[in-house]
Formats: structure tokens, C-alpha cells, sequence
């Protein structure tokens, strides 16, 4: 059995392109079978928040160091490189998961 990622979904407020990105995110977890728990938050927040998550995921560029894996899922609002946005993600999940 797999276990459970907790995921951490920011943009620049915490609400509006980071809850577009966690719909999609759900989206690709359910088609891998890869069970999930999301939070949200502002870029700001990401080094606090990261210590409760196993992964980052960012909608617009995040360069700070991170201590956990990220991942900027852009391409899954901007519709550019959307498949392999999909493809990354669903990739990471999966590793993660130990799939």
C-alpha cells in the first residue's frame, strides 16, 4: 500500500491560481492512484508551511531553497507545456508515494 503525500499548493495571494493548480493536481493523483491531501498557502508562507508537507508545488517562479521536492506548475494555469506540467507532476507524485 502507498502511502499518503501531503501537498502544499502556493501562489502569490493563496487563493486564486493555487486553487486552479490544486484542482488539477487532484485531477492527476486520482488518474495515478496516488492518494493526497492538499493545503494552500502564499508564496510568502512556503518556508513555513513546507515542514508539514512531503511536496511543494508553486504557480509562479519560487527560487528560495526548499527542504522539501518542488515542482513550479505553471504550465498546469498557463496552458504552455500543459501535458508535460501533467507529466511531472504525476511523476513526482508517484516517487513519492513509492509507486
Amino acid at each position: 500500500m502507498s502511502k499518503s503525500i501531503r501537498i502544499l499548493v502556493a501562489c502569490g495571494s493563496g487563493v486564486a491560481t493555487s486553487t486552479l493548480a490544486q484542482e488539477e493536481i487532484k485531477t492527476i493523483a486520482r488518474e495515478n492512484d496516488v492518494d493526497i491531501t492538499v493545503s494552500k498557502c502564499t508564496l510568502a508562507d512556503v518556508p513555513s508551511q513546507q515542514n508539514f508537507v512531503d511536496v511543494v508545488f508553486t504557480t509562479a517562479n519560487y527560487r528560495k531553497p526548499l527542504k522539501k521536492p518542488h515542482l513550479s506548475v505553471f504550465g498546469l494555469i498557463s496552458g504552455v507545456n500543459a501535458e508535460k506540467s501533467k507529466s511531472d507532476v504525476a511523476e513526482l507524485l508517484k516517487n513519492l508515494a513509492g509507486k
